[in-house]
């Protein structure tokens, strides 16, 4: 057997013991962080006159300050029931049958969210979807600018320029639960994970949170700020979904799977297709009109 050359830092998944059931999570904190320091990305970006001052702004943010704060709200809302629901019906109710490390968010699914609603929202319990959480954060944009008569694509550009900064939290809160382990690897950087059995393993957690966090952040700056991509409203939001799609369907190489679809394609890898659809659809909406001179 090839051992790991770099030993798994076995973190307390539990920043504080407040005593009983109370407790603080780096998970929970993960989503927290990445809340805040996204909204206040939002916000500098808002008080940047040079960001809107050409056409289709003429020097008019597509939101206020406290609209976006709002907005976090309801945003936040989206995340969690979106991520929870979307685990359930996209990944829970098969991982409950088939892999027993997921026994601990099986109990009952998916008719005990049905009997115990309040599990929807206990994101601690673990068991998130990214793509549920993204169509939950979706309609949640949706629905707000609907009801503030907001440009839903300009917001919705503005939420995708700095959503890698949640993904890159969220997955180093996976890597510190140890879960969503790679594929066994005999790289000098692979590890053993405290539920991933005696093989060394990618640790593809890192790998997402440098693909889908860093990376992809960097590049929505630069559409950002330097090509002003947001002056063809649904283009960043094009290219975030873009971005994601590839950078997880790269990841899925090297990820253990959470269950097959077809053959060798995994479920992440699938999900990857619809999300690209979207991007496309994007595409169109953004350059169906010639840009503002």
């Amino acid at each position: 057997m090839v051992q790991a050359l770099l030993p798994y830092p076995r973190i307390d998944p539990v920043l504080l013991h407040l005593g009983g059931p109370f407790e603080i999570r780096w998970y929970a904190l993960a989503y927290i962080v990445g809340i805040v320091l996204a909204w206040w990305g939002i916000a500098r970006a808002l008080r940047n006159k040079t960001l809107w001052a050409y056409p289709p702004f003429k020097g008019r943010p597509p939101a206020t300050e406290d609209e976006i704060g709002d907005l976090v709200v309801w945003a936040t809302l989206g995340i969690i029931l979106g991520g929870r629901l979307g685990w359930v019906l996209i990944y829970g109710t098969v991982l409950c049958s088939v892999t027993p490390d997921y026994a601990q968010f099986c109990d009952g699914l998916p008719m005990g969210f049905l009997t115990d609603p309040i599990r929807i929202i206990a994101a601690w319990e673990g068991g998130m979807s990214f793509h549920g959480g993204l169509l939950g954060t979706a309609l949640a944009v949706w629905l707000f600018c609907r009801r503030r008569k907001l440009s839903l694509l300009s917001v919705a550009d503005l939420a995708c320029a700095f959503a890698p900064i949640g993904l890159f939290f969220g997955r180093l809160a996976n890597f510190i639960n140890g879960e969503l382990w790679g594929r066994a690897a005999n790289v000098p950087w692979a590890m053993i994970f405290p539920h991933g059995g005696d093989t060394p393993r990618h640790p593809s957690q890192l790998y997402e949170a440098a693909l889908e966090g860093l990376l992809l952040f960097v590049l929505m700056q630069i559409a950002l700020r330097l090509l002003r991509a947001h002056q063809r409203p649904g283009l960043l939001s094009a290219l975030f979904l873009t971005g994601y799609g590839a950078f997880r369907f790269i990841c899925e190489f090297y990820r253990e799977p959470d269950t097959q679809f077809i053959g060798p394609i995994s479920m992440g890898m699938a999900l990857s297709i619809p999300v690209w659809l979207a991007a496309a659809a994007l595409f169109w909406a953004a350059y169906r009109k010639p840009k503002a001179a």
